[in-house]
């Protein structure tokens, strides 16, 4: 008895090695496309929030600076004799403790901010 082929082996669809190489083309195309996605696009976004964050610290830096330098003009002009003579240091020293104050709750700022994103608890006081 003599058994037929039907029901072993692939169905006949008539596209052959053609229609493998299309495939295949087109899985490699859909490969590379969702690297693209999942590698490029996160980096491009990455980017531009590192750019933004730049340009918004130099200009934080520059506008404190100039803030600093009109409160020491202010201490300078506006106290009359009260530091002049002798005293003339003092509206330097407070304006050193006041840029050296800012400073300090920007980084306890950012230091906060650091623990709550690594999942650190933040240090209680005592």
């Amino acid at each position: 008895m003599a058994r037929g082929r039907s029901g072993t082996g692939r169905s006949g669809t008539g596209r052959g090695l053609g229609g493998l190489r299309s495939s295949g083309s087109e899985t490699l195309q859909l490969v590379i496309d969702y690297v693209k996605q999942e590698t490029l696009d996160p980096l491009k976004g990455l980017g531009r929030f590192i750019l933004f964050g730049v340009a918004g610290s130099v200009a934080l830096a520059i506008g404190l600076v100039i803030l600093s330098v009109a409160f020491l003009r202010f201490l300078q002009t506006e106290t009359g004799t009260t530091f002049s003579g002798d005293l003339s240091w003092v509206p330097y020293l407070i304006c050193t403790v006041a840029v050296v104050a800012v400073a300090a709750v920007a980084v306890r700022a950012v230091s906060r901010g650091q623990s709550r994103t690594t999942g650190n608890p933040p240090k209680e006081a005592r």
